[in-house]
């Protein structure tokens, strides 16, 4: 629909907020030190305050590959390619 009018797509599209949310929540819970900076509750013996942040290390690298297959699919679509 955009070729035919000779339009651009738009720069900001909800799957491209989607992306940056992606990106940026492990930041954001990183550096909310405070909300993790305490002992209990402890898993396995390990303060909160290590295993927090060790999980936010598998919910960052799911985010990364959520946010790059979105990407993927996002430049599929505005090259006129099949998306999926």
């Amino acid at each position: 629909m955009t070729e035919e009018t000779g339009a651009k797509p738009p720069t900001v599209t909800p799957v491209r907020v989607v992306i940056a949310l992606c990106l940026v929540a492990p930041f954001v819970a990183m550096l909310w030190v405070s909300s993790y900076a305490k002992v209990d509750p402890t898993f396995i013996g390990i303060p909160f305050f290590y295993w927090y942040q060790m999980l936010w290390v598998l919910i960052s690298t799911a985010l990364t590959m959520i946010a790059y297959k979105l990407w993927q699919r996002d430049q599929r679509a505005r090259k006129g390619g099949a998306s999926a």
